[in-house]
């Protein structure tokens, strides 16, 4: 009994010393610095490990970082760093645990408006690019492609945007959002390339009809999307899908499945 109990004394020790150095390490403004260890090797540690969270994040939201200046982006590095249980412990998932972040634990009333979606359009190009699936072979007969049953690769990703992310820059930052949104296919290519598309809401509203059906027809998509839209010549909103049908599947956007 006396060995167990000093057992579970050292554990409990154990995890008392290591919350009190990672409260530190994320938080050294609050949290004081942990007994029996040095200010200055504790700074060191909590530098180190700071700056790997801030240099993943820069390089992979670079326009995020850019439009921001010195002060803002470190102190949103910082807020992240000090607030967020990540949930995965490799680097490579820190982009992703950004996001949940800025969606869900981030409060700031003096963040830009479209801070969140700038963030995920950055995610989705990484996402992409780093993503295991293959790029499809570009299969469809072009001649019968309304007859043939179709997909979405799953290296394209149809997105809607309150703001259009993909023109944020320092020299256009958006403080209301427009009208219409900004609809968006983003893609990786058969040369690994990741690029994206502007699409117009009856095109975006094409690619959910395939998305909401297993292995649909390609004509009782366009059907749909004719009868939706109230055009007074249904037959043109099919032939002039059909042909953005066949533009989509050349860039392996849509696939025979």
């Amino acid at each position: 009994m006396k060995n167990g109990m000093l057992k579970s004394d050292r554990r409990v020790d154990f995890k008392s010393k290591q919350a009190e150095f990672a409260a530190y390490i994320r938080d050294p403004q609050n949290n004081p610095v942990p007994a029996d260890v040095k200010e200055q090797r504790m700074a060191m540690y909590r530098e180190l490990f700071f700056n790997n969270i801030e240099g993943f994040l820069s390089g992979n939201f670079p326009v995020l970082r850019k439009i921001l200046d010195d002060q803002q982006w470190f102190a949103l590095a910082q807020d992240f760093f000090s607030k967020h249980p990540s949930q995965s412990p490799y680097f490579s998932q820190i982009p992703e645990e950004f996001l949940d972040y800025l969606q869900n634990e981030r409060d700031c009333s003096e963040d830009l408006p479209f801070i969140l979606e700038l963030a995920h359009y950055e995610w989705v190009e990484m996402a992409l690019s780093i993503a295991k699936e293959a790029v499809a072979p570009y299969n469809p007969d072009p001649d019968n492609l309304l007859n043939q049953h179709i997909a979405i690769s799953p290296l394209a990703w149809p997105l809607a945007y309150q703001y259009p992310v993909q023109k944020i820059a320092p020299a256009f930052l958006p403080l209301e959002a427009p009208e219409q949104p900004t609809f968006l296919i983003v893609y990786r290519n058969r040369e690994d390339d990741v690029n994206f598309i502007e699409i117009t809401p009856i095109t975006y509203r094409l690619l959910e009809i395939i998305q909401e059906h297993e292995k649909p027809l390609a004509e009782n998509c366009l059907k749909q999307v004719a009868r939706e839209s109230n055009h007074p010549d249904p037959e043109l909103i099919v032939s002039g899908g059909l042909q953005i049908l066949k533009e989509l599947a050349e860039k392996t956007i849509i696939t025979l499945v």
